[in-house]
């Protein structure tokens, strides 16, 4: 790291038909560093105490909006390019005049004169999760912190990310913790992974300004594509699993016509106390056990969570493992959901779907398949949206079966909510509940996530949820 000491700046800014005079000190305290990716920290940018005191009154009296998605929660102002407070607007067009032409020079490249700026709240619970904020036209990201005093304790830290051989986010190598009337820049790449921290603290408001300067984009390296999960046929089971492990209820035919008519009607069912009631709490009892092994699912942006090896699963979850992936479930889903989901063909007789019957007939019949695993989640665990994803996307049958959230609550987040692809407005969430056997089907164009889990989820009440664990399969026609 090196730092660099000594260089002012000194600009003029109209207020109210009179000249203010202030000091932007980008080089008095500044650090470079290029690990993990180049980024600098400017302490004290702004020289003129008072005019950093004005900057957050008028920031706090702006209006600002919740957003929402699979990647962060926050509230954001509008865009403060046309601004006519005196403060925002003398320092927006500091930034982005002699500022931006000093920053272009040193980069040795042409910076544009866009301006891209707004201002940022992040309250308790409020978070980004890990992006590389490349975008076309944005060449340097900027943050300046408008903060009280701030601790690493209180969350909301800039994190940046190592790289592993594929370019994609490893780990957190760094934290720059939020200080008042700092500027911290960075270069946007392709590995530029970086997140904002949940913020911990109850009563602190980090307040910030942040933007890009936009210029010629790098040069991206061809974009990694994840291997396939691999997908099985069914496992060779017959009805005696299904009489051994599901509520009797859901076995009665005449229910399952009325399951099917509701789900082919809303393409979702959620069936309440799916499993005996001994079983389920014989599983999850196991799942608890030390003995499994649990595997963080990665890379950060695109998924957090661990997963169990199934060679670690105690005897009675693998069985319950094996209960989704057999024949016998197979044939059960193809009767709740109308699918068809095994060798065998539905058969009409007198205008019901009475018996199987194989379907030896055509090449375009395919075999349909699942893949599965036992997850667990706890505090920091989501999934993200990614565009590998949205270009696999294809139809298929969600299976979610959660244990061990009885005291779970929607504001700790987990949830599974689905959305229309580039749509952030969502389709359809399905919350955590004990017991409760979440089938949804979904075509090419809807996508998935699981929200953050957040800070509340290990502070409500007398007794903390540590987290939950749930069977998560795909079946595919």
């Amino acid at each position: 790291m090196e730092k660099i000491s000594g260089l002012y700046l000194h600009l003029q800014m109209p207020v109210e038909q009179k000249q203010l005079e202030f000091v932007l000190l980008f080089a008095g305290d500044l650090e470079l560093d290029c690990f993990p990716f180049p980024h600098c920290i400017i302490k004290n940018f702004l020289s003129s105490e008072v005019f950093v005191e004005n900057l957050q009154k008028e920031l706090l009296g702006l209006d600002f909006h919740e957003k929402s998605n699979d990647l962060y929660k926050f509230k954001q102002s509008d865009d403060l390019k046309k601004r006519t407070e005196p403060h925002i607007a003398g320092l927006r067009e500091g930034l982005f005049g002699r500022f931006r032409s000093w920053l272009g020079e040193v980069l040795g490249v042409e910076l544009e004169p866009t301006v891209d700026i707004s201002c940022a709240r992040y309250e308790h619970t409020d978070v980004l999760l890990c992006h590389d904020d490349e975008l076309e036209g944005r060449r340097v990201a900027f943050i300046l912190y408008l903060v009280p005093p701030w601790q690493s304790s209180d969350g909301g830290t800039l994190d940046l990310y190592s790289i592993n051989s594929n370019f994609q986010p490893q780990s957190i190598v760094k934290s720059l913790v939020p200080s008042w009337n700092t500027l911290v820049l960075f270069e946007v790449s392709p590995v530029s992974f970086h997140q904002v921290s949940e913020v911990l603290s109850k009563d602190k408001c980090r307040l910030s300004l942040s933007g890009w300067f936009h210029g010629p984009s790098l040069e991206r390296p061809p974009r990694h594509v994840e291997a396939a999960v691999p997908r099985s046929p069914h496992l060779p089971r017959d009805e005696t699993v299904l009489l051994e492990w599901v509520n009797p209820a859901y076995l009665d035919i005449s229910y399952q016509e009325q399951i099917q008519e509701e789900f082919e009607d809303s393409s979702e069912i959620q069936l309440k106390d799916f499993l005996k009631e001994e079983k389920f709490r014989e599983v999850s009892e196991a799942l608890r056990l030390t003995e499994i092994e649990w595997m963080r699912k990665g890379p950060p942006n695109k998924r957090c969570y661990e997963a169990a090896s199934l060679d670690s699963l105690p005897p009675c979850v693998k069985a319950c493992w094996e209960l989704l992936h057999s024949e016998a479930f197979f044939l059960l889903l193809s009767n709740f959901t109308g699918l068809r989901l095994h060798y065998l063909e539905k058969e009409q007789a007198g205008g019901r779907r009475s018996h199987w019957v194989v379907d030896r007939l055509g090449s375009e019949c395919d075999i349909p398949v699942c893949c599965g695993e036992v997850r667990r989640w706890s505090h920091g665990s989501y999934t993200l949206l990614h565009d590998g994803e949205a270009a696999q996307a294809e139809y298929a049958l969600d299976l979610v079966l959660p244990f061990g959230c009885t005291d779970w609550q929607s504001e700790f987040g987990g949830l599974t909510c689905y959305v229309a692809n580039e749509e952030d407005e969502e389709l359809l969430t399905i919350y955590p509940e004990e017991n409760s056997l979440a089938l949804v089907y979904r075509d090419k164009e809807t996508l998935k996530f699981v929200k953050h889990i957040n800070h509340k989820s290990t502070s409500a009440g007398s007794s903390p949820c540590r987290g939950f664990y749930d069977f998560s399969f795909v079946y595919y026609e």
